[in-house]
């Protein structure tokens, strides 16, 4: 009986966030190319869920208005257990010629160089954190389930303003559904070892 249940709240799962993506996938196809997200500012950033970042890193536009590919910025993801913080020089990368388009920006990106400039790298705080007796290997999710698993754990980050934690990801549960509805292993070993 219980079986049932995991199986029949996975397919449920498995339904919403598959309506989630095909309405989000719709709101972005509704809207002009010619506008972009909202100017918002670092003070801003305090009402939106998730930690505050050291610099106001706008996911939204990173990966949602310019469409880059989470792969570009962590790109150890497909090859690690860890998808890796981006490094200075993959920002300093674009953002040596890229300032902003407003002084918002242009104020978050200043930070970003003074850091590049100084040699210190960015404190980023973790959002993610699986507990330390479990063991979440990146690169075999990528593998199996494509480039856009990241959004299965992660959410829509492309329409993130700042990234906060969707999913439980310390939750047992949520991970077996996952496991069940894709018919792979639930072998304690595959993740507590």
């Amino acid at each position: 009986m219980r079986k049932r249940f995991l199986v029949g709240l996975g397919a449920v799962a498995a339904v919403t966030v598959g309506v989630l993506t095909l309405s989000s996938r719709a709101s972005d196809a509704q809207q002009p190319a010619a506008t972009g997200p909202a100017a918002l500012t670092p003070s801003d950033s305090s009402s939106y869920k998730g930690p505050k970042q050291p610099i106001f890193f706008r996911h939204d536009i990173h990966a949602g208005q310019l469409k880059m590919e989470c792969q570009y910025c962590h790109y150890s993801v497909a090859v690690s257990s860890e998808p890796g913080i981006p490094s200075m020089q993959t920002c300093m990368g674009c953002h040596l010629a890229v300032a902003g388009k407003d002084s918002t920006n242009r104020a978050e990106i200043q930070k970003l160089k003074d850091a590049w400039n100084e040699g210190k790298p960015v404190e980023w705080v973790r959002i993610h954190n699986v507990a330390r007796h479990v063991h979440f290997p990146h690169q075999r999710h990528i593998k199996a389930m494509g480039p856009n698993a990241c959004a299965n754990c992660h959410g829509n980050v492309a329409r993130m303003p700042q990234v906060f934690q969707v999913q439980n990801v310390n939750n047992m549960g949520w991970c077996i559904n996952c496991h069940l509805e894709r018919n792979v292993t639930r072998d304690c070993t595959a993740c507590h070892y």
